[in-house]
């Protein structure tokens, strides 16, 4: 599977440690979109956006996209059409809640996975500021590694996403 990679200057080191970790360790293809040089001043969207069409444009492939918060390189994927972009911003722990439904509240890693498995997310949005690289790596296995289950209420969802 090949998997697109973007990030402004704020992700920049943490993009150039899990595009070597998606190389070296998962064995995975990459497509580094920039930013090709840390630049203070460079702005997301210059890297998110073409990385989300990327993902739209070839089946078969996800995107990384990485900046300080996560939230606006999120919000900037997710304008793609076609694009379903998650955001993981570090391990959220379970407090006991019990949601509307009767389920029990699930840490950050459970998030990554649900919106593979339940929305079928094909790019993630990461917080450099708020994540370990180690807790990253995890983020980013969990995502690339769960499939999609395909169950009707899901499709139907995701199909009303337009």
């Amino acid at each position: 599977m090949k998997i697109f990679i973007a990030a402004d200057h704020t992700g920049f080191i943490l993009k150039r440690v899990l595009t070597e970790y998606l190389r070296d360790a998962l064995m995975y293809e990459v497509e580094d979109l920039g930013a090709a040089t840390l630049e203070g001043d460079d702005d997301y969207p210059d890297y998110v956006v073409p990385c989300a069409k990327k993902v739209v444009a070839t089946p078969g492939t996800l995107g990384i996209v990485i900046g300080g918060s996560g939230q606006g390189e999120a919000m900037a994927a997710n304008r793609v059409p076609g694009v379903r972009c998650a955001l993981y911003y570090g391990q959220a722990h379970a407090t006991g809640a019990i949601d509307a439904a009767g389920a029990p509240a699930l840490d950050g890693y459970d998030i990554v996975r649900l919106s593979r498995e339940h929305n079928d997310a094909n790019v993630l949005s990461l917080a450099a500021r708020f994540l370990t690289e180690e807790d990253a790596k995890e983020a980013v296995r969990i995502f690339l590694e769960a499939p999609f289950t395909g169950e009707e209420r899901h499709v139907r969802r995701i199909k009303k996403l337009g």
